[in-house]
């Protein structure tokens, strides 16, 4: 069998961008670092990742880029989809998607933002990523923003939801989490 037909018998994926993933909301605080990678473990993460990016054909399913022409990195970073119900206190595990370096961090603003705020990007890759994100979002007709949740469940009713299971916050409460995060000290 020649090249030409090998390809033939295996076609390409089909598949669709969908850049209103960029306005998903950011993870609740008290369920940061309770996550599937984590729960699962890295054969399982890196075995969903390399589904994640074989499903668009190795393009970053917001912009659509393939991962050889991406800005900033010239490959995928996988990134774990969630509904939030805020009210319940529920965070629960939909799928991973494949993203490019700009798109992900654009998702991930306030981490974006303190990790310029700590020197450790400048600020024209900061605005760079966010005119990305602004840019792919107004192509598709949708405003960058994200609708506020209204009432909130309590720190210590949070739960991750991960293939019907519930996981807890592994921080007590904001206090706990700025020590786990480095924004204090310990006392």
């Amino acid at each position: 069998m020649g090249i030409a037909s090998a390809l033939a018998s295996h076609p390409r994926p089909v598949w669709k961008r969908r850049p209103e993933i960029l306005l998903q909301n950011n993870t609740v605080k008290p369920l940061h670092k309770v996550v599937p990678r984590t729960i699962l473990g890295r054969k399982w993460w890196d075995e969903t990742r390399e589904t994640a990016y074989a499903t668009t054909d190795y393009h970053c399913i917001a912009c659509g880029v393939h991962k050889r022409a991406a800005v900033w990195h010239k490959w995928l970073e996988g990134h774990e989809v969630y509904t939030i119900n805020y009210r319940e206190g529920r965070m629960t595990y939909v799928e991973t998607v494949a993203l490019c370096h700009s798109c992900h961090n654009f998702i991930h603003c306030g981490r974006l933002k303190a990790i310029l705020d700590n020197g450790e990007i400048t600020k024209d890759r900061y605005d760079s990523i966010m005119a990305h994100g602004a840019y792919v979002l107004g192509q598709a007709g949708l405003k960058g923003t994200v609708p506020t949740p209204g009432r909130i469940a309590k720190w210590e009713d949070w739960r991750l939801v991960l293939f019907g299971k519930e996981y807890p916050p592994i921080f007590k409460n904001y206090g706990e989490w700025l020590v786990g995060h480095g924004y204090v000290e310990e006392e």
